[in-house]
């Protein structure tokens, strides 16, 4: 998969194209882009991702909460998973945002890319204000001379997949149907920090993390089955997402802290990444650290259980 930040190494001459943000590379994604490769390979053509980053909300409505299913780097990786020839990143300005739906038509599609065929999403607008839709680009496409195709929505579990949604779903803390949604387990990288060591004083040593990327979607507070990705390998863990309300130095800070089953390495530094499995239960407040003890166990027991480990 070829990776373009401008248009100087683009050299496609038959493109068959997709356009938009694509946070997650969900199951409704992956559809378009399975569509999108059967047209290329029919047209003898190449297949070509068209997306904007920095995400369109985080440049537009810069006070927003939004946050985001992937950083740039897991899209580019589902993306290159997906089969995909070449993907264009756009940098979406509010310079780049002014562009009406006509201009984005002409002035990117047509004369940059070299639009052969073009594939959208049923949802999809584009252009300024987001007025393109469906039925303006047929009209475009009959002035450009290239075609058009609308894909309708993927259903999973009588519900259309959407990023929307996948949030949603998330911030509700029901990561299995997250992951069917998204066809995988949703990930979540951060590097291992230094914390109070408290854990390893009642038999569970936990690894703290801190999230690199500020608008990474982190799930609803509560303790998750998680495979751990170290160094490439993976290990069964048991994560506690919240604010340790146990602790009597507790504060309103989010605590990110998964102890790693049958796990010894030294990782401090580390880059390690999270794949949400299971939830366990919510975050709770204890009456002391024997009682926080006693329900780990319970905890850890349901882990290995769960994911076989």
């Amino acid at each position: 998969m070829e990776v373009h930040f401008d248009y100087s190494n683009y050299h496609v001459q038959k493109a068959i194209i997709t356009t938009g943000v694509f946070d997650g590379v969900h199951q409704g994604h992956v559809a378009l882009f399975n569509r999108l490769n059967e047209v290329a390979k029919s047209m003898q053509g190449e297949s070509v991702v068209v997306t904007f980053w920095p995400h369109p909300q985080l440049v537009l409505k810069q006070n927003s909460n939004t946050k985001l299913l992937n950083t740039l780097e897991e899209k580019l990786l589902l993306l290159e998973k997906s089969n995909i020839q070449h993907v264009v990143i756009i940098p979406f300005t509010p310079e780049f945002s002014a562009l009406s739906s006509e201009d984005f038509t002409s002035t990117i599609l047509v004369d940059k890319l070299k639009v052969c065929y073009l594939i959208m999403g049923y949802n999809h607008h584009f252009g300024r204000d987001r007025q393109g839709n469906f039925e303006m680009m047929q009209k475009f496409a009959n002035r450009f001379q290239f075609q058009v195709e609308k894909l309708e929505a993927q259903i999973v579990e009588n519900k259309s997949v959407s990023a929307t949604l996948i949030r949603n779903t998330l911030l509700d803390g029901d990561v299995e149907m997250a992951g069917k949604y998204l066809g995988y387990d949703y990930p979540m990288s951060g590097r291992v920090i230094e914390g109070d060591k408290l854990g390893r004083t009642i038999g569970y040593p936990t690894a703290n993390l801190k999230i690199d990327h500020e608008f990474k979607l982190i799930p609803k507070p509560g303790v998750y089955a998680v495979e751990v990705e170290v160094s490439g390998s993976r290990f069964p863990g048991m994560l506690n997402i919240g604010y340790r309300p146990t602790i009597k130095t507790h504060t309103l800070q989010l605590s990110i802290e998964v102890h790693i089953i049958n796990f010894v390495e030294n990782i401090y530094g580390k880059l390690i990444t999270l794949h949400f499995k299971h939830k366990i239960r919510n975050e709770i407040k204890f009456n002391g650290l024997e009682e926080l003890k006693k329900q780990l166990d319970d905890d850890k027991s349901k882990v290995v259980k769960l994911l076989g480990a």
